[in-house]
């Protein structure tokens, strides 16, 4: 930002959409605390545990693309409003049932309802934040994953402690019902929309977008949407988060077990140590999306984390429950680090692709990359539950890690590189 520029879209927009979002990892995530009293109820071991999570991710298939394609040509204002309340239902809904058949289909509603809002918000931040502050606006935003993640521990812990896992969905379900009227109040579509900004930064953001726009169609003709889809460098970004969701659902969804097999804690108490990962992870964004924004540079930033992210789970599985307080520290590390790419990855799209394609390209983009979140847990379960130890679980992981830091590198020649602002950073 500016010096002389106002900023007050940092302060509301992004809180608003930040806890939205944080709501949303919530009630896609707290199955992984549910595991143990589900399969007791229920009756499934490891392998359906890892299906039970993975299957939310094909109901993000079909809605990413469909709803970041509306969101380009309507309101994601109205669309994300929408979608909270019908995700909230699906959600609660989970606290009901009674056999593993209607487990899975609540879990693929949940995915229905919650795939239009990531490309919608994508599309909303395009609007609101220039190219220059992209990676620290998405960044900020993203850091939903690590606050889920710290707020869905020692929460979920303490749910499951006073009561049992269907309350866990009862209650932690209701919460979108509450926000949608919260995001409805302070969100606008675009600047033109908000009467809360001031003449000063509505003109700043405007003339910043229509610059970049004209440099993004300067020399080409207007691509269409079958078009942009096409484009190698959507392949590229495509491959990138497959393999690191593969990666990254690996461990999250079965961190709370693995700090468990080592710390050998209560529900409470690995709630707790579980929320230590991520806050290294909110500490990593932010520095990694800031010093991307500082540089301009985008492919460094989002490949080298997940390489050395990679190194480190290898290592914190080494040292296991034989040294339990130092394979904490480096899964600590490890967690943090690897998700140190998000804000910047998803800076790159909006300076590829037209404000038309934008959504549409992100969502399917993100809706094929999202089954990675099905692969992930259903194939460390497997191996989990094959082998009866979680090594060859976090091999696995590592080595999608590795991949998709690779996948990318070819990108640095195709994505320029935003002008840096010679300003005060936000």
């Amino acid at each position: 930002m500016g010096k002389s520029i106002p900023s007050k879209r940092w302060v509301r927009i992004i809180p608003v959409a930040l806890l939205m979002y944080t709501i949303a990892y919530i009630d896609k995530s707290n199955v992984s605390f549910a595991f143990s009293g589900m399969e007791k109820d229920l009756g499934f071991g490891a392998t359906v545990s890892g299906l039970v999570t993975g299957i939310l991710f094909f109901g993000y298939l079909f809605t990413q693309m469909a709803g970041g394609y509306m969101a380009s040509r309507m309101s994601p204002k109205k669309i994300v409003f929408y979608l909270l309340i019908i995700w909230g239902i699906f959600a609660m809904l989970t606290g009901l049932v009674q056999n593993l058949t209607e487990l899975l289909t609540a879990r693929f509603l949940l995915g229905l309802a919650e795939g239009g809002v990531f490309p919608s918000v994508i599309v909303l931040f395009s609007k609101w934040f220039p190219n220059k502050e992209r990676a620290r606006a998405t960044g900020y935003w993203i850091l939903c994953q690590a606050i889920g993640s710290i707020i869905m521990a020692p929460l979920s812990g303490w749910i499951l402690y006073l009561f049992n896992w269907r309350y866990l969905f009862f209650i932690e379900g209701a919460l979108p019902l509450v926000w949608a009227i919260i995001w409805w109040i302070f969100i606008s579509d675009d600047p033109k929309q908000a009467k809360w900004l001031s003449e000063e930064e509505r003109s700043y953001i405007l003339t910043e977008l229509e610059k970049e726009q004209k440099a993004i169609n300067t020399g080409s003709e207007k691509i269409s949407y079958p078009k942009a889809i096409r484009d190698k460098r959507v392949w590229i970004l495509l491959s990138y988060l497959f393999f690191e969701q593969i990666g990254y659902y690996g461990v999250s969804m079965w961190l709370p077990t693995i700090v468990k097999s080592f710390s050998h804690q209560g529900s409470v108490g690995v709630g707790y140590l579980t929320a230590l990962p991520w806050i290294a992870a909110m500490i990593g964004i932010i520095l990694n999306s800031k010093h991307s924004d500082k540089t301009g540079e985008r492919i460094k930033h989002a490949s080298f984390p997940l390489l050395i992210g990679a190194v480190l789970l290898i290592v914190s599985v080494l040292l296991g429950a034989s040294h339990p307080v130092w394979s904490l520290i480096v899964t600590i590390l490890a967690v943090g680090t690897m998700n140190s790419y998000n804000g910047v990855v998803w800076a790159i799209p909006a300076a590829i692709f037209t404000s038309e394609n934008l959504g549409g390209t992100v969502g399917f983009i993100n809706g094929i990359a999202n089954l990675g979140g099905f692969f992930g847990p259903f194939i460390v379960g497997f191996l989990i539950q094959s082998s009866g130890h979680f090594m060859f679980g976090t091999i696995f992981n590592a080595l999608c890690l590795v991949i998709s830091g690779l996948v990318i590198l070819p990108l640095a020649t195709s994505v320029s590189k935003p002008k840096v602002a010679q300003t005060k950073a936000v």
